[in-house]
């Protein structure tokens, strides 16, 4: 009952609200929507978007290194793959129907003859919007996982160590990413990677502490380890 008398008053309150600017005048652009949004829904917002964004520009730092991806994919440039990712909900007909880990795990795949970077990134993808339950925008009510997000950052390290060590029969690296040379030493991947890992994390203890839960930590190792489910996990 208090829930729906909270949302009564604030549909009252979206009616008739304003924002004042600096000069003093009525700002009537002003989105009353926002009258439905805690501090916490806010950071939930920024987090997530941050957390896509860091993915965008890795998806992009592997079509540059990988230019031969979106070309199998018979798209007319890099941009074009990007925007593809970008608008990903026709993509899981592209991997029969695999999302999350099965959809990454295609770009390490001996037999896999299409595009390993958009297979890899939308997997990710997936688990990033699993974890924020497919929602762009949180509003009072709306709940997270710990457990979800904390496994969503798990996989994240699992892609960056398979990005670095993961080989074909003829030895070669499936994709291209971070350089190793000691003269042109190039960990850009490797630092957002970590930035979405943070953020991941970060949101994982402030959900589990508004919750009064604790995550489940689950011990592996790294080197064998598998993708972690995000979408089945309560």
């Amino acid at each position: 009952m208090k829930r729906w008398l909270t949302v009564a008053l604030m549909v009252l309150l979206a009616g008739c609200a304003t924002k004042v600017g600096r000069d003093g005048q009525r700002d009537t652009h002003f989105d009353p929507k926002y009258l439905a949004k805690s501090e916490i829904d806010r950071v939930i917002d920024t987090t997530r978007a941050e957390a896509v964004n860091a993915l965008m520009l890795v998806a992009d730092k592997l079509y540059r290194r990988n230019p031969r991806e979106w070309k199998r994919a018979g798209l007319s440039s890099r941009e074009a793959a990007l925007q593809r990712l970008m608008q990903r909900a026709t993509l899981p007909a592209e991997f029969e129907g695999r999302r999350e880990g099965a959809a990454a795990m295609l770009a390490f795949r001996e037999d896999y003859a299409g595009d390993r970077v958009a297979a890899l990134m939308f997997g990710l993808l997936d688990m990033v919007d699993a974890a924020y339950e497919h929602k762009e925008e949180f509003f009072m009510f709306d709940v997270l996982s710990e457990q979800k997000l904390y496994n969503a950052a798990r996989n994240m390290e699992i892609a960056l160590w398979k990005l670095a060590t993961a080989r074909n029969a003829a030895g070669d690296l499936f994709l291209l990413s971070n350089e190793l040379d000691p003269n042109n030493r190039n960990l850009s991947f490797e630092r957002e990677f970590g930035r979405v890992i943070g953020l991941l994390d970060f949101m994982s203890k402030v959900v589990a502490d508004g919750n009064g839960r604790m995550v489940t930590r689950l011990t592996q190792s790294i080197a064998s380890a598998i993708f972690l489910p995000v979408s089945f996990v309560k």
